[in-house]
C-alpha cells in the first residue's frame, strides 16, 4: 500500500468510533455528553442516604438514653427492656446499610473514594468495583436487620404458635437472599471472568 493510501486508512480508523459503521453526528456526541453528565445526578439520592443514616445513628442514640432512664431505675425483671437494647441494633444496622448504600452509588457511579493521602482510602471491604459488590454489601446487611428484628419480637413474644410462622417466613427470606448472593452474583462474575480470558487469552510462548 502507498503511503497516501496508509494515510487514508489511518484518518478513517480514527474518524470511526470502534464497533460503529459510520462516524458520530454532532448530536449523538451532544446526547453522550448529556448521559455522562448525568450520572451526577445520582449526588441526589447519595445525600439522602446519608442523611438517612444520620438520622438513623441519631434515632438509635436518643433511643439507647432513652432506654438507659427506663431501665436504671427499675432493672428488673429483664422482660422487654432487652428489646429495646435490640431495636437499637436494628437502627445502628439500618443506618450502615445506608451509609453502605450512599458509598456504593457514589462509587458506582460517580468517582472511587479516595482523599489521595496514604491509608485515607475506604477499607478493601467497602470498595465497590460493580454492582455484585453493592449488592453483596446491602443484602448482608439486610440479613443482619431480619434476624435482629426476628430476635426482638422474640423477646417480647407472649406465647401462641405464631412466632412459628414468623420465624418460618423469616428464615425463608434469609434462605432466599442468601441464594441470590451465593449464586446469582457468583454467575455473573464467573460470567465476566470467561469472557475477560476469552477475550485475552494467555501467552503460551
Amino acid at each position: 500500500m502507498s503511503d497516501s493510501g496508509e494515510e487514508t486508512a489511518r484518518s478513517a480508523e480514527g474518524s470511526v468510533p470502534a464497533g460503529s459503521g459510520r462516524p458520530a453526528g454532532p448530536a449523538e456526541r451532544w446526547f453522550e455528553r448529556g448521559l455522562q453528565l448525568s450520572r451526577g445526578l445520582v449526588l441526589i439520592p447519595v445525600v439522602v442516604l446519608v442523611i438517612s443514616a444520620l438520622a438513623a445513628f441519631a434515632y438509635g442514640a436518643a433511643l439507647f438514653v432513652w432506654a438507659l432512664a427506663e431501665v436504671v431505675p427499675h432493672p428488673f425483671p429483664v422482660g422487654h427492656k432487652i428489646g429495646l437494647f435490640l431495636l437499637d441494633i436494628d437502627l445502628f444496622l439500618v443506618g450502615a446499610t445506608l451509609l453502605i448504600s450512599a458509598i456504593g452509588f457514589y462509587e458506582l457511579f460517580i468517582s472511587k473514594v479516595d482523599a489521595g493521602r496514604q491509608g485515607a482510602g475506604m477499607p478493601p471491604w467497602l470498595v465497590m468495583r460493580d454492582l455484585n459488590d453493592l449488592k453483596a454489601r446491602v443484602i448482608s446487611m439486610l440479613v443482619l436487620v431480619a434476624a435482629v428484628s426476628f430476635v426482638d419480637v422474640v423477646v417480647g413474644f407472649s406465647g401462641g404458635h405464631d412466632i412459628l410462622y414468623l420465624g418460618g417466613g423469616v428464615a425463608l427470606v434469609i434462605a432466599a437472599l442468601t441464594a441470590f448472593l451465593r449464586f446469582g452474583a457468583g454467575r455473573e462474575a464467573g460470567g465476566r471472568t470467561r469472557s475477560g480470558s476469552g477475550d485475552n487469552p494467555p501467552d503460551v510462548s
